[in-house]
Parts: structure tokens; sequence; C-alpha cells
């Protein structure tokens, strides 16, 4: 049987197979400079929104790209993500760790985060980056990188 699906019609009622894309939303970061001096998680600024369309839904979110600096040496940098006010990374590494070894050839590195969250609501949340170091000032972006791309893909639970 073949079911034809007009505009009078609508796609409202089917549902889309599991792992199916349902939706994406991307921002950038772009030159300016994001530094934190803070041992604690704060917020980079940098952040997207999405709704859900079913509680079933997982959110694959993607930071990339950008540079982050490390100018003291023999220090970690830590980044990770929050869902609103929840961090859905590891409380104390994060989602992702800099780190300088020594005292000089320090080297800008690209961000590269990805992880699948479970919301399990159909509200708007908005994820956003925070930041932290071990020590030193640590450098989340700067005028002169490329832009940080934050990517959240709605995927059919």
């Amino acid at each position: 049987m073949t079911t034809t699906i007009t505009g009078l019609t609508g796609i409202d009622n089917i549902k889309a197979a599991t792992g199916a894309v349902l939706q994406v939303v991307q921002t950038t970061f772009g030159q300016q400079n994001t530094n934190t001096t803070s041992t604690s998680f704060v917020a980079t600024g940098h952040s997207v929104s999405i709704t859900p369309s079913s509680t079933s839904s997982k959110i694959l979110l993607y930071v990339i790209g950008g540079g982050q600096y490390l100018p003291s040496g023999n220090t970690m940098a830590t980044q990770t993500i929050f869902r609103n006010s929840t961090n859905i990374g590891d409380s104390n590494t994060g989602l992702q760790n800099a780190y300088t070894v020594g005292t000089t050839g320090f080297t800008i590195t690209a961000h590269s985060m990805m992880v699948l969250d479970s919301p399990s609501t159909t509200s708007a949340i908005t994820y956003q980056t925070y930041m932290k170091t071990a020590g030193g000032t640590y450098q989340y972006q700067a005028s002169d990188r490329g832009d940080i791309n934050f990517i959240a893909m709605e995927i059919a639970g």
C-alpha cells in the first residue's frame, strides 16, 4: 500500500524512524577574547537552543573549531556543556581538557566536544559551554581565531 502525503494531509502524524535526524540548530562564536582564571566552571557565553519534538528524542551536541590556548605551563583547562543549569559532563573533568606541558612551545588547539544528551522534555532547552582552569589564564577563544561552531541535532528516539 502506498500513502501519499500532500499539503492537505500534512506530516504531523508521521513518526520518524528511531535515529532519524529531526532538526539541526547551529550557532557560531566568533572572534572575541574569552578568558578565565576561575577554578570553577563559568559560562563562556556560547550557547545553542533547541526544542525537542518528543520526550524520547536525544540531542547530539558538537562544539568544534576556534582555538583554545593555555599560556601557563604545566596546567589544565576543562570545558563542558550545561543543559540549562545542569552540567552534562563530568563534574570535575567536564567533556574536554587541554593541558600544556613545560614552559615553552604552547599550542593553540581547536575545540572538539561531542556528547549525546537525553533531556526527556519537549520544552525549550539552552545548551551552553562552560570553562575552568587549574591555574593561570585559560583562553577559550580569541580575536585572531576562526569561529567555534555549536551544533545541536535532535535524533528521533
